[in-house]
């Protein structure tokens, strides 16, 4: 069931209402990396576009940036567990028509 917005509410400013924008950052083809990204962003997915790879996320561009720590692996590399380190899963990507696929994980830990 959806949540609705009282419009009078918010003519009267008793309602706040954020705004979010989805913002896409290019990554590079390489292990580790760190890219910045206001606080609580929600990373949404991993794509290519125009044979670069690209992180969409969902933003607040009002509150500061982090760094974000992103792990890129290719297909048949080694992903290396039970380290100490969490990742989450963002998505995957393939260049060169397919020739290259690529795994990419947001370093938690």
């Amino acid at each position: 069931m959806g949540r609705y917005l009282d419009l009078d509410l918010l003519k009267e400013g008793r309602v706040e209402v954020m705004t979010k924008q989805i913002f896409k950052y290019a990554l590079e083809i390489t292990d580790t990396q760190s890219v910045a990204i206001p606080e609580g962003a929600e990373i949404l997915t991993v794509q290519t576009q125009r044979e670069i790879p690209c992180l969409w996320a969902l933003v607040n561009p009002k509150l500061p940036s982090t760094e974000r720590q992103i792990e890129t692996f290719g297909t048949g590399h080694p992903v290396h567990v039970g380290i100490g380190v969490e990742r989450r899963y963002i998505g995957t990507y393939q260049i060169q028509n397919g020739n290259l696929v690529f795994h990419v994980f947001e370093r938690l830990s």
